[in-house]
């Protein structure tokens, strides 16, 4: 199982760079590319809180699960 996070489907939608992202969200390039890329282990509610406001979208935009269906 994983959470998934869509954060360049989101971006595209808006038409917005994941430059334009980190200036408007105060995060570093190298931060939100670690979210963008899945590779994040972990994500503070108050970074989801001011990417959510940015993007004017719902957590449920940026985050989804998947399982594994061999289980």
């Amino acid at each position: 199982m994983a959470i998934i996070v869509n954060l360049d489907v989101m971006l595209a939608r808006r038409k917005m760079s994941l430059t334009e992202l980190s200036e408007k969200v105060g995060l570093t390039m190298a931060n939100l590319s670690i979210l963008k890329s899945n590779k994040a282990k972990a994500i503070r509610f108050s970074t989801l809180d001011k990417i959510c406001e940015v993007l004017d979208c719902q957590p449920g935009d940026l985050l989804e699960f998947t399982s594994d269906e061999n289980t």
